[in-house]
């Protein structure tokens, strides 16, 4: 089992960044296929970007490519979504999400056994 929490979310401005960090608990983290979500206001959680376990694979949704990258060190068990040129429709609650038995977890919520408690992001106009 692993336990995971995020930080570094926030209020920025259009345009701006941020790095949000997921840290896990225990000594298995490079076992976990690693995955970010978000859910904003009214809306359903939807996936974000995904990072096999060696860190070598990699997937986003269309509307984050080119601006969000994630990464992880497996030494630090810990894994990253560093978010540039920040829009309003980004505002989320954003989780990390652990996927076990896997070498990518993918964009299906439902394969992921483990979740964060969420971070709020803010985009302001």
């Amino acid at each position: 089992q692993v336990q995971l929490v995020e930080s570094g979310g926030g209020l920025v401005q259009a345009g701006g960044s941020l790095r949000l960090s997921c840290v896990a608990s225990g000594r298995t983290f490079s076992t976990y296929a690693m995955g970010w979500f978000r859910q904003a206001p009214g809306k359903e959680r939807e996936f974000v970007a995904a990072i096999s376990r060696s860190g070598t694979d990699t997937g986003y949704v269309d509307s984050v490519k080119g601006r969000f990258t994630i990464s992880r060190d497996n030494a630090k068990n810990t894994v990253y979504l560093q978010m540039n040129s920040l829009k309003p429709e980004d505002t989320a609650v954003y989780y990390c999400a652990a996927r076990s038995a896997a070498y990518y977890g993918g964009s299906d919520s439902r394969y992921y056994a483990y979740w964060g408690q969420g971070t709020q992001v803010t985009v302001s106009t």
